[in-house]
């Protein structure tokens, strides 16, 4: 794999679990994976590319993408950055208050679905004893 998609897979162990990492390498390496691009891609341009670069700290680079996952209304992602927020340094306090931020700028109800992946999210991570 390229560098970037090797940058991108430390980065995405060190948030999500080494576990993650090696299944999604034991996955890229099966022979007919549906989307397998999409993940070597996501790796290489996100992780390895956008969320190493040191310009912007991990952690306000996930209340920017908290942000921009709200406003977009993808709870799935809202869940997933949420849970790397946390691994990025951000408290739970701090993502209510990114929460609260969306209210008069996204509208009420893409925030409550925003409230109801963030609270998903913790509820796994408290599951997995990270929270």
């Amino acid at each position: 794999m390229s560098e970037a998609f090797e940058k991108g897979i430390k980065i995405f162990g060190e948030v999500y679990g080494d576990g993650q990492a090696n299944g999604l390498r034991s996955m890229l390496a099966g022979p007919d994976v549906f989307g397998k691009l999409q993940a070597q891609w996501a790796m290489e341009w996100a992780f390895g590319t956008i969320w190493s670069r040191e310009e912007l700290p991990r952690k306000l680079r996930s209340c920017a993408v908290l942000g921009m996952t709200i406003g977009m209304g993808t709870s799935d992602e809202i869940k997933m950055h949420t849970k790397m927020g946390i691994a990025n340094g951000l408290t739970k306090e701090e993502i209510e208050e990114i929460y609260y931020t969306s209210i008069p700028y996204c509208g009420l109800p893409r925030s409550n679905g925003a409230k109801a992946a963030m609270l998903e999210g913790f509820k796994e991570l408290e599951a997995e004893g990270k929270l």
